[in-house]
């Protein structure tokens, strides 16, 4: 099968309902049954996809992340937020993009942070006078960064992909986090010049301020944790999400003692419905990948290079706006496991850095979540508001200019995403 052959046959099982696995799997087993292949390949690229340690920390992760979020953790971060945010114009508002970055050191995934923050944020800012739409707006932009500062689910997906080091990736990605809630904050402080924002805070949780103070701390140990323990060598990144489920586990059911034993089995129900889905997705990608190798389909994709020689800004350029129209159709995960190893090695043919290029993939990927008519994201928020798509949309379009001013960014000036990599070499 040729390649627009391929993309046919997986858009065509998409548009008619089947679930992106399935598609996946589907359209790479017509491909290898084309290609003259045993059917045995199926199952056996299936498992073998799978069996990669590296993708061991994913559930890790995401457990951890479910206990922090059912042991009432949001809400104190939220608080938190809140109160440092609460003397300026729009206060809220920066606290919602404050509550992400903080939030972005659980989670792992932007849905969590749009799903658990939504439904304060987006419920509680119209009482201190600002549009459902904006509240909104606010929420899903800076849920964006959930995926970028570490850890992050999307990154082990990546590292499993690319072949790179996990905990190069979790330490590139902190300063493109961060840049991402400037630019939402930069939207927030524009539209406060423009069409002025009320002054308050949203109170998720009442505590003291000192009590308040000692449990974010705890929480933001978490992520520093990870990062620290895994640069010094005391244990991997995939040892480090076991490590933070238990600490996630012993913060809540002891410490806090906000985590009840119904909520740990609802995390742990959660957490296997959530790897389970991820895994599916990777092992079906993996045929087709497999296959689409192996006989040389992409080949001609590859020759790409050469039009791009002598200018490795002009081709992240074209990463850029290849993952903004492929991410009306396709979720982040599926962009990574079809198009990295697409557009990878023309990256590794220009010299383009490792971390600058899975960066810059990365983020261009993740817009996918807040863009019609797959961005979940967008329709999370919305479902929160009640609020209708096409004026969420709209809402959300000068934060969507300002994150691809983020990554361009992250473009011309590589030192951005390569800085803080290069230190732990």
């Amino acid at each position: 099968m040729s390649l627009s052959a391929v993309f046919t046959c997986f858009f065509a099982l998409v548009l008619v309902g089947a679930p992106i696995a399935m598609a996946l799997g589907l359209t790479g087993a017509a491909s290898a049954w084309f290609a003259g292949f045993p059917m045995v390949l199926i199952p056996t690229r299936f498992f073998s996809s799978l069996d990669n340690f590296s993708l061991l920390a994913a559930p890790f992760y995401i457990f951890a992340g479910e206990l922090m979020n059912r042991g009432g953790i949001t809400e104190t971060l939220i608080t938190f937020a809140a109160k440092v945010t609460r003397w300026v114009k729009g206060g809220a508002a920066y606290a919602n993009i404050l509550a992400s970055v903080f939030f972005a050191g659980i989670s792992g995934t932007a849905i969590a942070d749009t799903a658990a923050l939504g439904k304060i944020f987006i419920n509680g800012m119209p009482r201190q006078g600002y549009t459902r739409e904006f509240a909104a707006a606010v929420t899903v932009a800076s849920s964006m960064i959930g995926p970028i500062i570490p850890p992050s689910v999307i990154m082990i997906v990546y590292a499993s992909v690319a072949q790179v080091s996990i905990i190069k990736l979790f330490v590139a990605g902190i300063v493109p986090g961060l840049l991402l809630g400037f630019a939402c904050a930069l939207v927030v402080f524009l539209t406060g010049l423009y069409k002025g924002l009320p002054k308050g805070e949203i109170e998720a949780v009442h505590k003291s301020g000192g009590k308040l103070v000692i449990e974010s701390l705890l929480v933001f140990s978490i992520p520093l944790f990870i990062v620290l323990g895994t640069l010094s060598g005391a244990f991997t990144a995939t040892e480090a999400g076991g490590i933070a489920c238990v600490y996630a586990l012993v913060l809540g059911r002891f410490v806090l003692r906000t985590l009840s034993s119904r909520g740990t089995l609802e995390a742990l129900r959660s957490s296997i419905r959530t790897t389970s889905s991820l895994y599916l997705v990777i092992a079906g990608a993996s045929v087709l990948s497999y296959v689409l190798t192996v006989t040389g389909a992409i080949s001609g994709v590859r020759e790409l290079t050469g039009l791009f020689a002598g200018d490795p800004t002009l081709f992240l350029f074209f990463v850029l706006a290849v993952l903004l129209v492929a991410g009306f159709f396709l979720e982040p995960g599926v962009q990574v496991l079809l198009l990295a190893p697409i557009l990878l090695p023309i990256s590794r043919g220009l010299g383009i850095d490792e971390m600058q290029f899975a960066m810059v993939f990365l983020l261009s990927g993740t817009l996918s979540l807040m863009t019609p008519p797959v961005g979940i994201c967008l329709f999370v928020a919305a479902q929160i508001g009640e609020i209708r798509i096409g004026r969420m949309f709209l809402a959300i379009l000068p934060f969507l200019a300002a994150q691809i001013l983020a990554i361009s960014l992250l473009i011309v000036w590589p030192d951005l995403v390569t800085f803080l990599p290069n230190l732990t070499e």
